[in-house]
């Protein structure tokens, strides 16, 4: 399949690249999501859901202050394993690597990324992460609807 032409809906989108599937994020980001209170989460009470290529923890999902549904998260993903394959999405995304080594894609171009490496996507850029690692690789993200 091409990404570059592909133009599914958030929902499709999410479901198709595996990473956020059967979690509630897909319904935060595309069915009516709750609006964010200020709140500090610890790692323990986060929202972890297991998968084949390692764990999402869900932080936050909801509308934001300014009536922009958002969410932030972690992934940690095994070595040689990737969350997803590249995909784009309307959302704006921060991506930041705080444990383990691998690569981020953006846009066709892949560069090695390790601890303090962070990526912004704008909305509908092509991106992706693996782990090149030994290691499990942890990053952190926040995305949210521009």
């Amino acid at each position: 399949m091409d990404v570059n032409n592909m133009t599914p809906n958030r929902r499709d989108l999410l479901q198709m690249a595996g990473m956020f599937g059967a979690l509630p994020l897909a319904a935060a980001v595309g069915d009516q999501p709750h609006p964010l209170t200020g709140a500090i989460v610890d790692e323990k009470a986060a929202s972890i859901h297991p998968y084949p290529w390692g764990e999402h923890r869900l932080y936050f999902q909801g509308t934001t202050a300014n009536g922009r549904s958002a969410s932030a998260g972690s992934v940690w993903v095994k070595p040689g394993m990737e969350p997803h394959p590249p995909h784009k999405h309307p959302e704006d995304e921060f991506q930041v690597i705080v444990e383990g080594t691998g690569e981020m894609l953006l846009d066709g171009k892949t560069t090695p990324a390790g601890p303090g490496a962070m990526m912004y996507t704008a909305g509908n850029q092509v991106h992706g992460v693996r782990n090149t690692g030994s290691t499990p690789m942890v990053i952190y993200y926040c995305h949210w609807q521009a």
